[in-house]
């Protein structure tokens, strides 16, 4: 595969990704380069590997003879395609520009049909039946282990979260810090200090999430969607991150698209990772996407990756 441009700069995850797919990747700079040096380089490196992909993936337009070239002979038995278009088939996320001049990539991002909603909610009640008829036990014992090892304060954690249409909701989950230390950092650190032996082990397998089936029942949450933020994160968010509002064209989820694709995010450019896999699931929702994300999350969990 080659790679055309410096656009969209890859991410080390995304690397392992690619590479499990194209076991050559070439690149070739766009910027400050001459006409006849990027044929030279393209031809060579066509010539070299025979790459079955070229990637367009520069902001510069491309003039009239790089196009010309890739269309003809020196593309046999290759194609080559845009960065948007590649994120979207190889990588199952939605290109976010860096900039809001160019919002036309927003068209078909859209809320759910009052079909396709029926079907979450279908779901929803499906997934909650089973949660409770298999997680009772676990569900009382966490309440004792909370108890035990964090007696001063209460059994569920409430906070202010962002949902459908950015309309704020108590989201519920069980408590997995103590009371005595503070919540000032949004984040969760390794190693956080303010967490309980039994909170470490909640959040690992998120048992501290089962809670939200609360939240589900309501209707201010899905069983599967975006993640639902804390509120002061959202403007934070908001402010620097083109369209992050789109992810609320639906209600949050307990588990994601973006929740088992990237791990846990600390800054704005892991919550702009993170909005690009949600767009995605946005815009291309099925039940096919729904099933897959439940078998990802058993196994995230089965694997104590969670957070």
């Amino acid at each position: 595969m080659i790679i055309f441009g410096e656009k969209y700069n890859f991410i080390k995850l995304e690397y392992e990704k690619i590479k499990k797919i194209f076991t050559k990747i070439e690149y070739i700079q766009h910027k400050d380069s001459n006409l006849k040096e990027i044929l030279c380089r393209i031809r060579d490196l066509i010539i070299k590997n025979k790459p079955e992909l070229i990637v367009l993936n520069t902001k510069a337009a491309f003039s009239a003879e790089i196009i010309k070239y890739l269309k003809n002979s020196g593309l046999k038995g290759s194609k080559y395609t845009t960065i948007e278009c590649f994120l979207e088939e190889y990588l199952y996320k939605y290109y976010i520009p860096e900039d809001n001049l160019d919002l036309s990539f927003l068209k078909n991002i859209k809320s759910y049909s009052k079909w396709q909603y029926f079907q979450k909610r279908v779901i929803d009640y499906f997934g909650v039946f089973w949660l409770i008829f298999f997680s009772w036990p676990i569900v009382l014992y966490s309440v004792y282990r909370i108890k035990k090892e964090s007696p001063k304060g209460p059994i569920l954690f409430k906070q202010k979260r962002v949902g459908f249409n950015g309309k704020e909701f108590e989201c519920a989950k069980f408590r997995s810090m103590y009371t005595n230390l503070g919540y000032s950092n949004p984040y969760t650190q390794k190693d956080d200090p303010r967490i309980f032996p039994w909170g470490r082990i909640m959040r690992k397998t998120r048992i501290d999430e089962l809670p939200q089936m609360i939240n589900i029942l309501k209707g201010e949450m899905h069983l599967i969607g975006p993640r639902a933020e804390w509120n002061e994160l959202v403007q934070k968010y908001e402010k620097e991150i083109p369209c992050y509002n789109k992810r609320h064209l639906i209600a949050p989820g307990v588990t994601g698209w973006a929740q088992v694709n990237y791990p846990y995010g600390t800054n704005i450019e892991d919550a702009k990772q993170k909005l690009m896999y949600d767009l995605y699931y946005i815009k291309h929702w099925n039940i096919g996407l729904e099933l897959k994300i439940v078998w990802m999350t058993a196994m995230t969990v089965v694997a104590k990756k969670g957070v």
